[in-house]
């Protein structure tokens, strides 16, 4: 495996973060700042760097790489596979109008299964619904693939997301990286850090993502009466305070980010799927515990392989990196440490992360967590 990186910054030009060596039709990943991804040259400027690419788009809420987390940057990791091959799908949603779990099914459909041993996803992240996207994917396979991934971000704006395949970023793309090899190696973790606090709650009253009531309660009021004078924060508050969703069905328990609120009708959109009759309780961290599960993640995704990594992509969440705020670049450190200053490390802060709970094959949409995927050939 051979791998370049460049970074650029507004009214820049690219920089090299790696040695400039020449690449044969590399995977070409290129995560960045939503306004300078709908700049009408990144697509020339990026196929002028790597004329036989695979060129994949993906806006951010910060993209990550070994040196930096930056917010106002296009980051591009491109990776040659010597011993592999990468298989490239789309669906847009806006162009098929379809749901969000047919998406998912469809796009998974699209892939020879023979000798697929992974897949990364960049979704679009305004308006897919991540829980019902997953369950596509998870029902187009038979429970034997590894899929992670993660939804685009927009900083902390929430107002669009643009992604692409060998074509200007736009609203709407689902991207979907098949790779295949006999040699290839993938392994994966996640870890989140986060505490829960106060009472479990039943969810009474709620529609897909829409949480209206708990304990036939509005939810929302409920949920200022905890958060007391932060409250007067919201929305923005709320992606400090994420809520625990426990089902009778899973084995884990997820975290769901509320995205926004409705004073209307006191409920709250949250960045997946809750049920009726689903536990949840308000969660809390700190500095300390993010970094420390980010570390985890690194450390258990590596002590499960049998050949180093070559390549990790590195999924977090938004809402992790508004914690972190100005120490958001040690939970990365922490990753790097734990599988080794050699690895290329490339990835971006999301709206949601896709990954399998450790140990288990059915993906997941995931908020608050570091998604670890280590891939070497």
């Amino acid at each position: 495996m051979k791998t370049v990186q460049l970074q650029k910054r507004k009214d820049s030009d690219w920089n090299y973060l790696s040695e400039n060596i020449k690449l044969n039709e590399p995977l070409v990943l290129v995560f960045g700042n939503r306004y300078l991804l709908e700049d009408d040259n990144i697509y020339d400027e990026v196929r002028s760097i790597f004329k036989d690419g695979h060129i994949v788009f993906g806006s951010t809420s910060g993209d990550i790489t070994s040196d930096n987390v930056e917010e106002e940057s296009v980051t591009i990791t491109a990776i040659e596979f010597e011993k592999s091959k990468f298989i490239i799908k789309r669906v847009n949603i806006l162009e098929t109008n379809t749901n969000s779990f047919d998406t998912g099914k469809q796009l998974i459909n699209q892939f020879s299964k023979d000798g697929l041993k992974h897949v990364f996803v960049v979704s679009e992240g305004s308006f897919v619904n991540g829980s019902d996207l997953t369950q596509g994917m998870n029902s187009a396979h038979d429970n034997n693939l590894l899929i992670t991934g993660g939804l685009c971000g927009d900083d902390a704006r929430f107002e669009k997301t643009v992604a692409s395949y060998n074509d200007k970023p736009k609203a709407g793309e689902v991207i979907a990286i098949g790779l295949y090899g006999d040699s290839l190696e993938v392994s994966f973790s996640i870890n989140g850090g986060w505490t829960p606090f106060g009472p479990e709650r039943i969810v009474t009253k709620s529609e897909a993502n829409i949480l209206y009531e708990l304990d036939h309660k509005p939810a929302l009021d409920l949920y200022k009466t905890y958060l007391g004078d932060k409250s007067k924060e919201l929305p923005g508050a709320a992606l400090l305070y994420p809520l625990k969703v426990k089902s009778n069905n899973e084995n884990h328990s997820i975290v769901r980010t509320i995205l926004n609120i409705d004073e209307g009708d006191q409920s709250m959109i949250l960045a997946g799927n809750v049920q009726e009759g689903e536990k949840v309780q308000l969660m809390m961290t700190h500095v300390d515990n993010i970094v420390d599960a980010s570390e985890l993640a690194g450390r258990n995704a590596s002590k499960i392989r049998e050949n180093k990594a070559e390549l990790a992509l590195l999924v977090s969440c938004v809402g992790r990196k508004l914690v972190l705020d100005q120490r958001v670049e040690e939970e990365v450190e922490e990753v790097i440490e734990a599988i080794g200053d050699d690895v290329t490390v490339c990835g971006m802060y999301s709206y949601g992360e896709i990954a399998p709970f450790d140990g288990e094959t059915k993906c997941q949409l995931h908020n608050q967590t570091m998604t670890v995927t280590l891939i070497s050939e």
